[in-house]
């Protein structure tokens, strides 16, 4: 009989106590270090007494810790235990996003052709882009609204797989600038690296001026982690120069997403 008791999906769906947990956790990590108890409550639909308790208990675990009456912070064991359950719900969320509720939602896409409202249409991802033609693709739907090429039109009805592949992410990591920062990286490994890449990212201003250096004007800097994730969903091969600190808790965010990626060393022997 398969063992759920460590999936933490199957713990935070089925029961409410480590759902509450979570959500506590949560609150207190928003708030830290001055925690009302009160308002979390409220919040949660439990009573104060049970917020204590199960702050209680969370301190004796380490996932928090306590600095006098009313002071809470989250411990490095308590962000870890909230990141594997949140990322594990964003997969789930994702998983009925892409895969059932496609079923009854309508899609957006760019008309290749000129369709007529009721068309029957298909659906195929091109360069990361959602397209919609009167050709038979691999994925079907009808058409919403009558749509010219080049405009967006709406797909109800979608059945079958949208025929496309997952992007490759090239992982870079850069020293922070106590370790040397940009210095380190050379340019013509760097220029290798992201040689494939359609979308380039950068994550800490060490990895900017990196691929500045290189003469390189990266795609995008501020929410490049999500940005690559989503560029890569979409067919899209990326590459993301990312600062030391940060580089394994990434690895595992394209672990947990189910992404394919390489590493590459760009500091010289």
């Amino acid at each position: 009989m398969t063992d759920f008791s460590e999936d933490p999906l199957y713990v935070i769906l089925r029961s409410k106590r480590e759902a509450t947990r979570f959500q506590i956790l949560v609150e207190i990590a928003e708030h830290q270090p001055a925690i009302r108890q009160q308002e979390i409550a409220e919040k949660l639909g439990v009573t104060p007494q049970a917020v204590s308790e199960y702050i209680r208990e969370m301190v004796d675990e380490g996932l928090v810790t306590a600095h006098g009456r009313g002071r809470y912070e989250v411990t490095k064991s308590g962000i870890e235990w909230v990141l594997r359950h949140a990322e594990v719900l964003e997969s789930y969320a994702r998983h009925i996003t892409r895969d059932i509720i496609q079923q009854v939602a309508v899609w957006t896409a760019i008309s290749r052709d000129e369709i007529r409202k009721g068309d029957t249409v298909g659906v195929f991802m091109q360069d990361g882009w959602l397209y919609a033609t009167k050709q038979e693709q691999s994925a079907m739907g009808k058409a919403t609204m009558d749509a010219q090429p080049g405009e967006d039109v709406g797909v109800a009805h979608l059945c079958g797989i949208i025929d496309h592949e997952e992007g490759l992410v090239h992982v870079c990591k850069v020293p922070r600038i106590e370790r040397g920062g940009s210095r380190q990286i050379r340019a013509d490994l760097l220029k290798d690296a992201i040689r494939d890449a359609e979308m380039v990212a950068a994550v800490g201003l060490e990895s900017y001026v990196a691929l500045k250096k290189a003469g390189v004007e990266p795609d995008m800097f501020f929410g490049s982690r999500e940005g690559v994730i989503e560029a890569a969903f979409h067919g899209r091969e990326c590459a993301l120069l990312i600062v030391d600190e940060e580089f394994t808790d990434f690895l595992k965010r394209l672990e947990t997403v189910g992404l394919a990626y390489t590493i590459h060393d760009l500091i010289a022997p």
